[in-house]
């Protein structure tokens, strides 16, 4: 992804490694189940291409999940294609693993092939005009090839409404507060084009036809395993980061209290943290 200074939204993704591979792993079961979907239609794909991949853990469920397909990762971050290589590498797939470094969608015209799936999880939102990298990317398919997109879906959540300290609700005045974030960050990329955001419309849009959506739950109950737990922690981190301005002083005391590893009532030690998340996908196919 594009890396643009500014104040508030700017994205050091390199740095956000381990956060990202973190994530990708803990999520992994729904897009497993993401994947099966994708494969009733897309039967023996020749070449998948990852769109924004970061450190490549779809990469290398699409490298399983079609053994022989060649999958290439393409991101604009080279650290974090050197990490994609390195788990192709360790899952014994390098072998039929490529990656590709530049700017998104331009980089696409560098593929030797057209692409019988193109994916791209939550990087479409990135770009300034969705529309247009949408058409970008349906023109690298080969006929018939599909392009799948995940992108909306519901955010994510670790703990009950109330959680015995602070004002309940702490997480949906986070929603909001990351909403605006979210609005200012698009408002603030290169060539920032505003359109609704339905996906199949724009898929429509970008020629392709044939358009299905489905979302997919990660459900990992309480009490936490330790890896859902540090998800919780780094995610809330974040959010202490980067959004706190936009929290008042009892909401910014409560993170604080959340994210102290000495409070017993921190994402640390309580027993009542889980993660429960959904991600939609949106699909539609080139013309034959």
């Amino acid at each position: 992804m594009a890396h643009h200074h500014h104040d508030h939204t700017d994205i050091g993704w390199a740095e956000m490694a381990p956060l990202l591979e973190a994530q990708a792993e803990l999520f992994a079961p729904l897009y497993e189940r993401a994947l099966a979907w994708l494969a009733e239609e897309v039967t023996e794909p020749g070449l998948v291409v990852d769109a924004g991949s970061g450190p490549g853990v779809i990469s290398c469920l699409f490298a399983e999940a079609f053994p022989g397909a060649r999958v290439v990762a393409v991101d604009g971050s080279e650290p974090l294609l050197e990490r994609a290589k390195a788990r192709a590498g360790r899952q014994g797939v390098a072998d039929r693993f490529g990656t590709l470094a530049g700017e998104l969608p331009e980089v696409l015209a560098e593929l030797d092939y057209p692409a019988d799936l193109l994916w791209a999880s939550r990087s479409v939102h990135h770009l300034g005009d969705q529309r247009a990298a949408l058409a970008a990317y349906a023109a690298r398919l080969a006929p018939g090839g599909t392009l799948a997109v995940m992108e909306g879906g519901l955010p994510a959540r670790f703990l009950p409404r109330d959680i015995g300290i602070g004002r309940p609700g702490l997480q949906a005045r986070v929603d909001a507060v990351e909403d605006e974030w979210f609005t200012r960050m698009r408002e603030e990329l290169p060539g920032s084009v505003a359109h609704t955001e339905d996906w199949p419309a724009l898929l429509t849009s970008a020629g392709l036809h044939h358009t299905r959506t489905r979302t997919f739950l990660l459900d990992l109950p309480a009490p936490s395993a330790d890896r859902a737990r540090a998800y919780a922690v780094a995610s809330l981190t974040r959010t202490r980061e980067v959004l706190a301005e936009g929290l008042d002083a009892e909401d910014r005391a409560t993170l604080d209290r959340l994210l102290d590893p000495a409070d017993p009532a921190s994402v640390h030690h309580r027993p009542d943290v889980f993660v429960l998340a959904a991600h939609t996908v949106h699909t539609a196919v080139r013309p034959v």
